[in-house]
C-alpha cells in the first residue's frame, strides 16, 4: 500500500491571502517543480488539517480547487493523487496570469530602486533554483 506524501508546507499569518489560498499555491508549487510526482498520494484533508492546525473545511475546499483545476485526482475510497500533466489553462488564460504577475511583481519592484540588471538577475537565479531539471 502507497502511502501518504508528506505535505511539508507552512501557512503564514501575516500573508494578505487567505489560508485555503496558500495551500493551493503550496501544492501548485510543489508539483510544478517536481517535489510532488504524479501518482503521490497527498495526506487525508483531516491529516493535513492537524498538521497546519486549521479547519478541515479550508482543506477540504483547497483540495477541491486543486482537482477541479485537474493538478490532483481522487480515486474512491483511496483519497487524493497528483495528476498526469496536462495543460490545465488555454494559451490565453496563460498569457493573462503571466500578464497579472509581472504588472504586480513590477509595481513591486520599481519603487525599491534595484536596478534591472540586478532584478532580472535575481529572478533568473530563482528559476534555476526552483524549475525542475529535464533529464535526458
Amino acid at each position: 500500500m502507497v502511502r501518504p506524501q508528506a505535505l511539508m508546507i507552512q501557512i503564514a499569518t501575516g500573508d494578505p491571502r487567505p489560508i485555503g489560498k496558500q495551500i493551493v499555491d503550496a501544492v501548485r508549487m510543489k508539483i510544478a517543480t517536481g517535489e510532488l510526482k504524479p501518482g503521490n498520494q497527498l495526506p487525508s484533508v483531516r491529516g493535513l488539517a492537524q498538521q497546519l492546525t486549521i479547519n478541515p473545511n479550508t482543506v477540504a475546499k483547497a483540495y477541491a480547487e486543486l482537482t477541479t483545476e485537474g493538478w490532483l485526482e481522487s480515486r474512491q475510497g483511496m483519497g487524493l493523487y497528483v495528476a498526469e500533466p496536462r495543460q490545465r489553462l488555454s494559451d490565453a488564460e496563460r498569457e493573462r496570469r503571466l500578464d497579472d504577475a509581472v504588472g504586480r511583481f513590477i509595481n513591486d519592484v520599481i519603487p525599491l530602486g534595484f536596478p534591472p540588471d540586478e532584478v532580472q538577475a535575481r529572478i533568473a537565479h530563482e528559476f534555476q533554483q526552483l524549475v525542475p531539471r529535464k533529464r535526458a
